[in-house]
């Protein structure tokens, strides 16, 4: 039986199904009449290459405190065409496309998944995973999965949504659904865990530094948003089964696409490789936890201050470690089972899996170029400028004005992909304006971080969207942008606007948003 056989859990009729042509196939109908997406950046570059030329040419200008160079900074609007904007449009280019954030990231991490998938690994494994379990269960799983990843930060991306995809399949659901869901967890409820990620320290830092830029006598732990994050884990993994169940995969209707995984019952041969595979993670895990955790462990290294962290292997090593995390696993199922016999069959796994990432390295050209482009012209420092005016003069105080500050987060995280670079932007604005209001920075900070997660999963400028495009044509070719604005979109709306409202709530309730971490001053 393959994933098209079995029943949609949806409940809804084709005829329901072909009922839904709404809002949300409307924007499917219109994103994927666009170019492809490939195109699309390039067009998106070239509108960006002629707008910064409009606002260069009016002089515009923002000058502002920068929490991570610590010192006041002026920008101006940079134009493209002009000489100097043209010889970086051709020197920039290879540098763009080879140092683009998830391009590194993708192929490393893909030739350990890809040798775990072409061994029968993934296939076997699911299969004894769904042999018993109730597929109503995926959905919360796979969120709740989704949002813990992010302690490992980007890993999620390119382990969790891919096997959510595969998980819905087996499972006789559709593997978009999958998709979609494991999507809103990795990055629309990338600020919520129950654990302190990496992005805690990261974001505190720049808190702080804007508390000192300002006169402020006061220092966050970055544990000061966990509890309202630890909190949130449970809020988005509910919020995202309804819209994932409800809503969206309803109306992607039932999957009769090309892709139809082995779903023979597992034999004894396989039921041994995969025992040893089993072995072979634990030896693995074990051997990482001794290099990792003892305070002196090989992959800690020195911080400025004299502490020894993972900093620096979280930061650049992790990719590598989950490489042989699927990698290792992966030649011991295939020795096993006898698919992995020499060398020779290693390398063809590996090759075998490059070759479907072949997409995605054109798609990830034009998509390094846009987001260069629109960083080099200072583009989205000006619209963050300019909202930020707009807030401070609505002359708002307390729950509305987070509200309001919340959707401003939103809306510039459309325009400026990295957390950090619009953190360090709008802090020095907004944490000492909230703190005058009698506001803590904790709580300007975690209601900066509701904005900056909900409207991940929607925009372009995240750069692991092209991939996810990618992942899509799998299970159906013709899938494309529109197809995953479409599906992301109620994510988005759900996750902004209840966790809004858990936010008033919360405040109303007086609760603190982390240890030692109040509302107010």
């Amino acid at each position: 039986m393959t994933c098209t056989d079995k029943k949609m859990q949806s409940g809804r009729s084709p005829k329901k199904n072909r009922e839904m042509n709404g809002f949300l196939k409307g924007v499917e109908s219109i994103g994927n009449r666009l170019p492809h997406p490939a195109m699309l950046f390039l067009l998106l570059a070239v509108i960006v290459v002629i707008v910064s030329h409009f606002v260069a040419s009016q002089g515009v200008s923002v000058t502002y405190f920068d929490a991570r160079a610590k010192a006041e900074v002026t920008k101006k609007a940079v134009s493209l065409l002009t000489p100097e904007g043209l010889r970086y449009m051709f020197n920039s280019a290879t540098k763009n496309f080879t140092g683009f954030a998830p391009l590194g990231t993708v192929l490393v991490a893909m030739l350990g998944v890809g040798v775990a998938e072409w061994t029968g690994l993934f296939n076997t494994s699911l299969k004894k995973l769904l042999m018993n379990a109730n597929s109503r269960y995926l959905t919360p799983i796979v969120l709740f999965a989704g949002i813990m990843s992010n302690i490992a930060s980007d890993a999620g991306y390119v382990i969790v949504i891919p096997i959510g995809a595969l998980l819905f399949c087996m499972a006789g659901r559709h593997p978009l659904a999958g998709m979609a869901a494991a999507f809103a967890g990795v990055s629309g409820g990338f600020s919520a865990n129950l654990l302190i990620g990496t992005t805690d320290p990261l974001l505190t830092g720049i808190t702080n530094q804007a508390l000192k830029a300002a006169g402020i006598d006061m220092t966050l732990a970055p544990t000061c948003n966990w509890y309202f994050l630890a909190a949130s884990t449970f809020l988005l993994t509910v919020i995202g089964t309804i819209v994932t169940d409800k809503i969206v995969e309803p109306n992607l209707g039932t999957y009769e696409g090309r892709y139809k995984p082995d779903d023979t019952p597992v034999t004894a041969l396989e039921t041994k490789a995969l025992k040893n595979a089993l072995i072979a993670l634990l030896v693995y895990v074990c051997i990482m936890a001794f290099l990792m955790f003892p305070q002196n462990a090989l992959f800690r290294s020195a911080e400025p201050g004299g502490a020894m962290t993972l900093k620096a292997f979280l930061h650049d090593g992790l990719i590598p470690a989950i490489l042989l995390l699927f990698l290792i696993p992966g030649v011991a199922y295939g020795r096993t089972t006898g698919k992995l016999r020499t060398s020779h069959d290693l390398v063809a796994a590996m090759t075998e899996a490059m070759k479907s990432m072949g997409g995605y390295m054109v798609l990830a050209f034009f998509a390094s170029q846009f987001i260069a482009y629109f960083g080099k012209t200072n583009l989205g420092l000006i619209v963050s400028f300019k909202g930020a005016d707009a807030l401070e003069a609505a002359g708002l105080t307390g729950l509305p004005l987070i509200l309001l500050f919340i959707l401003l987060s939103a809306f510039l995280n459309l325009f400026m992909g990295s957390a950090s670079a619009k953190w360090a932007i709008m802090a020095p604005i907004f944490v000492p304006m909230m703190y005058r209001l009698g506001l803590s920075p904790a709580l300007t900070q975690v209601a900066y971080r509701i904005g900056d997660s909900s409207t991940n999963i929607i925009t372009p400028l995240m750069s692991y969207f092209a991939m996810i495009v990618v992942f899509m044509n799998k299970y159906e070719e013709d899938a494309g942008l529109g197809t995953l604005t479409s599906m992301m979109l109620p994510y988005s709306i759900a996750f902004l606007i209840f966790w809004s409202i858990m936010m008033a709530l919360w405040i109303l309730a007086g609760f603190p948003v982390g240890p030692d971490a109040g509302l107010f001053i």
